[in-house]
């Protein structure tokens, strides 16, 4: 397998996720660094501590997930174990529902729930693609392991 070819199988959707949901980010951003006051949610140390753990789980996912994709994938390998036992996209997922958000809680700005919600449009929009190829690379095993998993509808 060329290298062009192992990186389309390591992004998946990520690309086509990422410019759906940049516009929004920059934006955002953008709004948030010159109205900070409009962005405010003013959760005080609730806020702050929710924030931070949704940090805690998530980014441990995150990674956890990224690692076993760049381990697994290039090896042709279905990944079903740690995070992927939990959701179907578990990298996705963790930053959309609880890594932004967190960040956002913890910087007392809606932007980050806001770019969360948006970022999990877009990977649900586009995630249908890479359960296609999963399902045509892996066939049955896939199969078993879609009905395996434990939060499925994530």
């Amino acid at each position: 397998r060329n290298l062009a070819a192992t990186i389309k199988l390591l992004v998946g959707a990520g690309d086509r996720i990422a410019s759906s949901t940049a516009p929004f980010a920059v934006v955002g951003l953008v709004a948030n660094a010159l109205w900070p006051r409009a962005f405010h949610m003013g959760l005080g140390t609730g806020g702050v501590v929710a924030g931070a753990v949704l940090l805690a789980i998530g980014v441990p996912l995150w990674i956890t997930s990224a690692a076993q994709i760049l381990v697994r994938v290039p090896k042709g390998k279905l990944i079903t174990g740690g995070p992927f036992a939990l959701v179907l996209h578990p990298l996705y997922t963790s930053v959309a529902l609880l890594v932004i958000p967190g960040l956002g809680l913890v910087l007392d700005s809606w932007l980050g729930p806001f770019l969360g919600l948006v970022l999990f449009a877009a990977s649900r929009a586009f995630e249908r693609s890479e359960d296609d190829d999963l399902a045509a690379r892996f066939g049955d095993e896939y199969a078993r392991y879609r009905k395996r998993v434990l939060l499925p509808w994530l």
